[in-house]
């Protein structure tokens, strides 16, 4: 007699901590209840796999999805629909909405609007601000919190903590990982008179990589007197990855797909504004020093920093065009389209996108193909080869930069907790996506 499961993936190509190997999967009650040959099973819902690898839920850790207040560009329910599009299962949203979220009762909000209306799993960072550095420690605790982001370099938003005595207040109070945008707003201040009206090129100038420098020096020497730990967004030097290195017993490391993919000045040239974002896309040295980064292993996870802006709010002429750019749907085939092309393996990509986030802020039974994990696989197609396209995009804003582009490795099925979100463009009925839970604050989820 067979055993008997809720949801049964055959002649799957796994990729999991056994290695890369052919395998079915059976899930029983959400989670992942075996691995291997279960050919004699049977399940209520049988998936055939074959010719598709199976990754253990892609995590994307850096989203913007602009609700509330901006819904124009993005909202929860568009944004988590791009991320299972895209064969994403979870996101970490940020906090630059406005209100900002800074509040008890602002992260309860964001949390009771997402019921219902996100399709993938979720969790909100609470904004770090003078007027709440002493809450922190009980706000990055709540239920539905991934943590607390700081932004050292104005972006997007009103939240900015620049000054070394409020940043160490900011890391004095709690004791989670702080997340943050590490770019030196005082330096950018001086340089804002470098802006060329109407010339984006000159944004890599405002923002220079002095800027990001600076910004990471000072940060690891206020998280070392506050004996704190840092996780430093969207990097974009190779001297920062240098820099980080040295640093990895205090300080972890994200880059971003279009970091890695993007290169100036032909960036600027050929997509103008629609290049802009913070930090800036900088040139194919600093980019090259992204991917020695991830080969040494000093990279330890890749977010999107998905940030739309409309497409008529990015023709206004620079200095006055917004900076960010979708990516959370674009996440998976960009890479997938990388490890295609020799950059990294999967093994590499499994953990900058599953088991780097798990591993990063403690989450709950997510990040890992095994059995009693949760059953969140993103399922591709290795060899499938199609063009990136602005129709495809689910985004309220209807871009991508990649727009055009063809790639070589494809999201098929995105399945949440056992649950098949997408298939083959398809979505389910409803979306069902719930808060992510983490080990640090266990306790205080109840």
């Amino acid at each position: 007699m067979g055993m008997t499961f809720d949801l049964l993936i055959r002649n799957a190509t796994c990729v999991s901590h056994r290695g890369i190997g052919r395998a079915d999967v059976g899930v029983a009650d959400g989670r992942t209840a075996a691995i291997g040959d279960l050919s004699q099973a049977d399940a209520e819902t049988v998936i055939d796999a074959e010719g598709l690898h199976l990754l253990p839920g892609v995590i994307d850790s850096q989203v913007h999805f602009r609700e509330p207040g901006l819904e124009h560009k993005e909202d929860l329910e568009s944004g988590s629909r791009g991320a299972v599009l895209g064969g994403v299962t979870a996101v970490f949203e940020m906090p630059n909405t406005k209100p900002s979220t800074t509040t008890a009762d602002a992260l309860a909000y964001k949390l009771e609007r997402a019921r219902g209306r996100m399709w993938c799993d979720h969790a909100f960072y609470v904004g770090a601000a003078a007027e709440n550095v002493a809450l922190l420690a009980d706000l990055e605790r709540l239920p539905g919190c991934c943590g607390v982001k700081l932004f050292m370099g104005a972006s997007t938003g009103d939240l900015l903590v620049y000054e070394d005595d409020v940043i160490l207040q900011v890391l004095q109070n709690g004791s989670r990982r702080v997340s943050v945008h590490s770019e030196d707003e005082q330096r950018m201040r001086e340089r804002k008179e470098l802006a060329v009206a109407g010339d984006v090129h000159s944004h890599l100038v405002v923002r220079d990589d002095q800027s990001a420098i600076i910004a990471t020096n000072r940060l690891l020497a206020l998280a070392r007197r506050a004996g704190r730990r840092v996780h430093v967004l969207h990097v974009t030097t190779a001297d920062e990855i240098a820099l980080l290195a040295r640093n990895k017993d205090i300080a972890t490391v994200e880059v971003t797909p279009q970091h890695l993919t993007l290169a100036a000045p032909d960036c600027y040239d050929e997509l103008g504004s629609r290049a802009q974002m913070n930090p800036p896309i900088r040139t194919a040295a600093h980019r090259e020093g992204l991917w020695r980064g991830i080969a040494d292993g000093i990279v330890d996870v890749l977010g999107s920093d998905h940030a739309p802006h409309t497409l008529e709010e990015k023709a206004n002429p620079y200095p006055g065009s917004p900076s960010g750019m979708t990516g959370v749907q674009t996440l998976v085939p960009l890479m997938l389209d990388h490890v295609n092309a020799g950059r990294l393996n999967l093994h590499q990509l499994v953990d900058l996108t599953s088991a780097g986030p798990a591993r990063i802020w403690g989450l709950s039974r997510k990040g890992r193909l095994a059995v009693g994990w949760d059953a969140d696989y993103t399922l591709v197609d290795m060899k499938a080869t199609r063009t990136i396209e602005d129709s495809w995009i689910a985004s309220k804003a209807g871009w991508t930069p990649f727009a055009g582009k063809q790639v070589t490795g494809w999201p098929i099925g995105t399945i949440i907790r056992g649950q098949r979100v997408m298939w083959d463009d398809q979505l389910a009925d409803a979306p069902a996506g719930e808060p992510i839970r983490f080990n640090e604050t266990l306790r205080a989820h109840g």
